[in-house]
């Protein structure tokens, strides 16, 4: 039987990345994915899907009266559907989630959403706390607080940058408007300590810029003498080759018997 997935997180954790992923993984094995996004996130324009790194696809646009299992039931009778995915799912009215259920249960098809698990007051969103109750699995995607702790809270900011504590539940903004925290830096900015502004950063051209290479001058060492006859690598690597081999020409036996004297002289003239 098909599941509900819930894939949450704090903001800019990469959401829309995984589920543009995950909907590219379906199609280019030639199955039919649907694409849902509530209405009332116009960031990128209405109906339209959009990550932070540039990727991007069309969506069906869905309002509060949309019935989720009419429509796919439509789609999935035409041509079929494999999968179906939800983004800002935190948006959907709890009649609405009910219904990503039912279409899990009775058409089996997997149900991939993602979305916000509370607001910026650290209240659940009513979409989020219904799949928190019904779905059959529940996955975090991890971002990161400034202090490099995992962040879980979503901070409002005002005009001035400090943290809001007063206002709607839902208020459509970006990175100027919303900063994803740790909840220790949460409960601080809360109670007044200021938020760090975001740091910019830029892609460098090449993801592993390659050092600039330092050149190495060697000193100069004395050039060793050629050695003597018969003590070269090239004389032990023949005696080896001939002892392996078992057979010794009559040429190459009278040169083995002429060389071993001089190198048994050499060696003991060697010890002190």
């Amino acid at each position: 039987m098909a599941k509900v997935y819930f894939y949450y997180a704090a903001m800019n954790a990469g959401k829309s990345t995984v589920l543009l992923q995950s909907s590219h993984n379906y199609r280019e094995r030639g199955m039919r994915t649907l694409l849902f996004t509530p209405s009332i996130d116009t960031r990128y324009g209405t109906g339209r899907i959009e990550s932070r790194i540039g990727l991007r696809s069309g969506a069906i646009s869905l309002v509060g009266s949309d019935n989720i299992f009419a429509r796919v039931s439509l789609e999935h009778a035409s041509q079929p559907v494999a999968c179906v995915l939800l983004d800002e799912v935190q948006f959907l009215t709890p009649e609405q989630v009910w219904q990503l259920a039912e279409v899990a249960d009775v058409l089996d098809i997997p149900i991939l959403c993602y979305g916000l698990r509370t607001d910026f007051q650290g209240k659940l969103f009513p979409g989020s706390a219904t799949l928190l109750g019904i779905a059959d699995d529940l996955i975090e995607l991890k971002t990161i607080c400034f202090c490099g702790r995992k962040a879980t809270m979503n901070l409002r900011l005002d005009q001035q940058g400090r943290a809001a504590t007063e206002g709607a539940q839902v208020e459509i903004g970006g990175n100027e408007r919303y900063v994803a925290t740790c909840r220790r830096h949460f409960r601080e900015a809360l109670d007044g300590k200021p938020v760090p502004a975001p740091a910019s950063f830029a892609h460098s051209a090449s993801p592993f810029p390659r050092r600039p290479r330092r050149e190495r001058t060697l000193p100069s060492r004395p050039r060793a003498s050629a050695p003597p006859p018969g003590t070269g690598r090239r004389s032990a690597g023949l005696h080896r080759s001939f002892l392996c081999h078992g057979v010794l020409s009559p040429h190459l036996s009278r040169h083995l018997h002429t060389q071993r004297p001089q190198r048994r002289y050499l060696c003991r003239a060697a010890r002190p």
